[in-house]
């Protein structure tokens, strides 16, 4: 049987709009069989890239991500990913696959032969048979969070974050995986979850977050959270949340902290903001994200308090290509023309506003008032 019949199988399986589904993936690197679940999307489109979730430990760690990515896509506070786990409960073979050597810390033969079929297996077979976005995130706990460490050790970090909850680290990962952050150069965010209860590796966990903390670089993110109930059972359910949080706040729609501090405080145009904010998103995880009528509603509000009417353009513009049967886009233009002083022109836009479609505030009655204040001051 060849290594891509089953994952064929799968694909014809997914073909139902399933959301979660598990299969067995056949593996010509380690020549078994493992179990794979598989979470899309309910509204999946190759037409848009979804970032990758890789899940260790699916057993136990499988559902709960699959459960706050949902929450958190459904909440406009991550983008919708796709979501990979790894069954390795049966037979222990979680230390199997991600076992070390006790004198160099290096992954055993069949640990070495488990990162292959990570990293030139399933995560390819994914990226040939659905739309992956570059920007690939790896979760796993125990010994199983510490055998993601070893993909931050190529040329180029195949992950551009991690989840590590609760390691069991490799011997001396406490000193390579801040030298190798110190090295790398491409974006990672680093994710680190902790109880406080002790255990084997705790003042080595401990040691290693201060050498990363003393790191000082602008494309290193580098979290640690330690939690003073959970034990090392119920942490695994701990810092998932808080680990897209971190990871994807850039993503979520502006709030009304971020309007005050960061957008009137700004002495740059209000534009600015919007467009910096949406190309780093795309910088980021790869894939340009339409943008939030949240966002535009913030934008067109700074404006006008800071009589920024360039900025108002500028909007105008944008609501043109991502809402483009909407009143929002000639509306903001006919606003700007009205105060920059072209009365004629902005009629013409308001009347164009008044054939779309109403949207927030925006309304035919609010767009007719306009016509009718610009035919009573200027007689057109």
């Amino acid at each position: 049987m060849t290594k891509f019949l089953l994952p064929l199988l799968a694909l014809i399986c997914f073909s139902t709009n399933a959301q979660v589904k598990q299969e067995i993936f056949e593996s010509f690197k380690l020549q078994e069989r493992r179990d794979v679940s598989y979470y899309f999307p309910e509204d999946y489109s190759d037409d848009k890239k979804y970032p990758l979730i890789v899940v260790l430990d699916a057993d136990y760690l499988f559902d709960l991500v699959v459960a706050n990515a949902k929450f958190y896509s459904e909440h406009i506070r991550m983008p919708e990913a796709i979501i990979v786990g790894i069954h390795q409960s049966k037979n222990d073979l979680r230390w199997e696959d991600c076992d070390f050597e006790q004198t160099t810390g290096l992954p055993t033969e069949k640990g070495k032969l488990f990162y292959e079929f990570l990293g030139t297996e399933l995560i390819p077979y994914l990226e040939t048979n659905y739309s992956i976005a570059p920007f690939k995130m790896f979760i796993g706990y125990d010994i199983t969070a510490n055998f993601g460490n070893y993909f931050l050790f190529k040329n180029k970090s195949l992950f551009n974050s991690y989840l590590t909850i609760s390691p069991v680290l490799a011997t001396e990962m406490e000193s390579r995986v801040p030298s190798r952050l110190l090295d790398l150069n491409q974006e990672i965010f680093y994710n680190v979850v902790l109880e406080k209860e002790k255990t084997e590796d705790r003042q080595r966990m401990l040691q290693m977050d201060n050498a990363i903390k003393s790191i000082s670089k602008e494309n290193i993110h580098y979290f640690f959270d330690q939690y003073d109930e959970p034990d090392h059972i119920s942490i695994a359910a701990y810092g998932i949340s808080k680990a897209f949080d971190n990871v994807f706040k850039l993503f979520r729609p502006i709030s009304p902290k971020e309007y005050k501090e960061q957008i009137l405080k700004s002495e740059e145009p209000v534009f600015k903001y919007l467009e910096d904010k949406y190309a780093r998103i795309e910088q980021l995880l790869g894939f340009e994200k339409e943008v939030e009528l949240n966002d535009i509603m913030a934008i067109y509000a700074g404006s006008i308090k800071k009589e920024d009417y360039e900025s108002l353009e500028e909007l105008s513009k944008i609501c043109k290509k991502f809402y483009p049967e909407t009143m929002m886009g000639f509306y903001f233009e006919g606003e700007y023309l009205e105060l920059l002083g072209e009365p004629k022109k902005a009629k013409k836009a308001f009347e164009k506003a008044y054939q779309m479609e109403e949207i927030d505030f925006l309304t035919k009655e609010l767009a007719v008032e306009k016509i009718d204040a610009l035919k009573a001051d200027f007689g057109y």
